[in-house]
């Protein structure tokens, strides 16, 4: 098949939902596809909805001879009117992948009424979906119905491999010393790493160490806020901004911590989750959002609501006390990681879903 994506910026950008097109489309490749990367530039949301105006991509697109669209959710903005076209010219189907909605994350009731109308007009455009998670899947469907094609893909987990020797995974929670948290994600407001470090700077027993692993630049603003934060509280010789690290040293931060550590931040699946499973860490993860389709609370994780600080604190205190409790957690969550399907699976399941459509 000839397969069109539409996504804004490059395959390369460093996130959950470009890593999962960007899997998607290497297997997809790999498989015989032809797949056409039709990129819109980053702007500010009202810009992308004024790309609507224009005709450019349109054509682009119509001239490809494609056998199906792909595009990510994301540029939902700048393609309500694009579609429309698409549909009269194009004659392939139009199939959105949908990692979460933004209307669903967590700001002002008016700003996500906005958001909600739009997003509902792009959903109505789409002949069908890819979807990460069951709860993505949900919110969609609580917009607009869901009575066309479908498909749940939930991402894999072992693109940086898993940790197989649970003597390892032993030595590591039982070994004296501080306890390691790791948060893997952009340093951008939706993803409450200031909540975090509320929590963190009231734990006055518990000797822990926090790093943060991704892109500083994405919201420039906000990390100047957390680097505020972090002089302001005295965390400075305890967390860690690392900014983005290449697979081998993500790796090796997996393989060396205790948490995965992002209790306040929505997520429509969390990759971060999965993978850090396949390193026997815990997640500490948001209730709202996807992450409790694979974090069982108090089994391999424990899931907090937003602001849900003393929980929280409290459970950082008792697994530092207990390391015990600790290494149950970590081999409950290595073991999880093992019922996900790798990559491999989800781009066949997806494939399949695809060839259908087509």
């Amino acid at each position: 098949m000839r397969i069109g994506l539409v996504i804004y910026g490059s395959l390369r950008n460093l996130s959950g939902g470009f890593l999962y097109d960007r899997m998607l489309a290497h297997h997809l490749t790999a498989a015989g596809h032809r797949v056409i990367v039709f990129a819109l530039p980053w702007r500010s949301y009202p810009r992308h909805l004024l790309d609507n105006l224009g005709t450019n991509l349109v054509d682009r697109i119509g001239k490809a001879s494609l056998d199906l669209l792909l595009q990510d959710e994301l540029n939902h903005p700048s393609l309500i009117i694009p579609n429309h076209r698409l549909k009269r010219m194009a004659g392939c189907p139009v199939v959105s992948i949908v990692h979460h909605l933004r209307c669903m994350e967590q700001r002002s009731v008016m700003a996500n009424a906005l958001y909600r109308t739009i997003e509902r007009a792009y959903l109505q455009t789409l002949d069908g979906f890819v979807f990460n998670s069951r709860y993505t899947r949900k919110t969609v469907s609580g917009l607009i119905g869901l009575n066309r094609p479908q498909v749940v893909a939930t991402p894999g987990g072992d693109r940086l491999g898993a940790l197989d020797d649970h003597q390892v995974l032993q030595d590591r929670c039982l070994r004296p010393g501080p306890l390691k948290l790791l948060f893997i994600g952009n340093v951008i407001r939706r993803k409450n790493l200031h909540g975090l470090l509320t929590v963190l700077q009231r734990l006055k027993r518990c000797d822990w160490q926090l790093n943060v692993i991704g892109n500083l630049a994405v919201e420039s603003s906000y990390t100047d806020f957390i680097k505020d934060q972090i002089a302001s509280s005295g965390l400075a010789d305890r967390v860690n901004l690392c900014g983005n690290v290449d697979d081998g040293t993500l790796r090796q931060y997996l393989h060396s911590h205790h948490l995965l550590t992002m209790p306040f931040a929505y997520e429509g699946f969390g990759i971060a989750y999965l993978e850090g499973m396949a390193f026997g860490l815990p997640a500490l993860a948001c209730r709202q959002g996807g992450a409790s389709e694979l974090v069982r609370h108090g089994k391999t994780g424990y899931l907090f609501n937003p602001n849900d600080f003393e929980l929280l604190a409290a459970v950082i205190n008792r697994l530092n006390d207990y390391r015990n409790e600790l290494l149950q957690l970590s081999l409950a969550a290595r073991r999880r990681f093992d019922a996900f399907p790798n990559w491999r699976d989800t781009a066949r399941r997806i494939s399949g879903f695809l060839e259908t459509m087509a």
